[in-house]
């Protein structure tokens, strides 16, 4: 696939209004940027769900995706406090993170709930940014073989549709730096086999978050489809250098027919 996928999650960093301010600066960015308007880098963000309304405002009339941080896998009904996969997709969420490793640590989600998960998201036409990744510091044939078990448990009885895997190895989150670049290859390569061997999940790509910043996705190169950013994109001008680094990576893929 040429295109280039770069996403980013906000956490809960930012207040209400510096997330408005962040995101109507990152919006001028995008529209003014060659390889984000015409689609060859995929862009997508992450805020809290009282920012949503907000990010939709500031990104329409641009390609940029807008996700949620969480869905519920219960459907519209009883269920006080959760946000249903319905109301996300009725506002225009495209895409929603699932699984990250802080929701598997403080919240006790397993595979079985993030599989819940993943399941109502499709079902309302969104997108999974479904996170894996081995809490250890693994040896990467034994990581990779780690994360491709996970992930089938993940998409277990989950409906037909892409994913977007977000391969964020849970000991190199926050860390000073990413995971070494040929582990994150090993383990990438191993996870685009697996959805690319199964015909359900027709579309999907693989990326690597985690420590993620300037210089990784050059350096990776094919290895994977994308990054998935965190604090680093909180500076709009360092995430414009990823978008330029993506552009790059995308048409050279163009270049020899990907």
């Amino acid at each position: 696939m040429s295109r280039v996928t770069v996403g980013v999650s906000l956490k809960t960093y930012f207040g209400h209004e510096q997330a408005r301010s962040w995101f109507a600066d990152v919006a001028a960015r995008a529209a003014g940027h060659p390889a984000v308007a015409a689609g060859s880098v995929r862009f997508f963000v992450i805020p809290t769900y009282l920012q949503i309304p907000d990010a939709l405002a500031a990104f329409a009339g641009t390609p940029v995706l807008v996700g949620a941080q969480d869905v519920s896998a219960y459907p519209p009904g009883p269920y006080t406090g959760e946000v249903t996969a319905a109301e996300l997709s009725e506002v225009g969420v495209a895409v929603a993170e699932i699984g990250h490793a802080e929701r598997r640590r403080l919240f006790d989600e397993t595979d079985t709930v993030t599989a819940g998960k993943a399941t109502a998201a499709l079902s309302h036409g969104i997108t999974p940014v479904l996170c894996i990744g081995e809490a250890e510091h693994l040896g990467a044939p034994a990581a990779a073989l780690a994360n491709v078990e996970q992930l089938a448990a993940n998409l277990e009885d989950v409906p037909a549709g892409p994913v977007i895997v977000a391969y964020e190895p849970v000991w190199a989150i926050g860390a000073a730096e990413p995971a070494p670049d040929d582990h994150i290859a090993t383990v990438t390569r191993a996870l685009r086999a697996a959805v690319d061997s199964d015909p359900a999940r027709d579309g999907s790509v693989v990326i690597y978050g985690g420590s993620a910043g300037p210089g990784l996705l050059t350096r990776l190169g094919d290895a994977v489809d994308g990054l998935f950013l965190g604090r680093f994109a909180h500076d709009p001008s360092a995430l414009v250098a990823v978008w330029d680094e993506a552009s790059v990576l995308a048409s050279s893929r163009e270049g020899v027919g990907a």
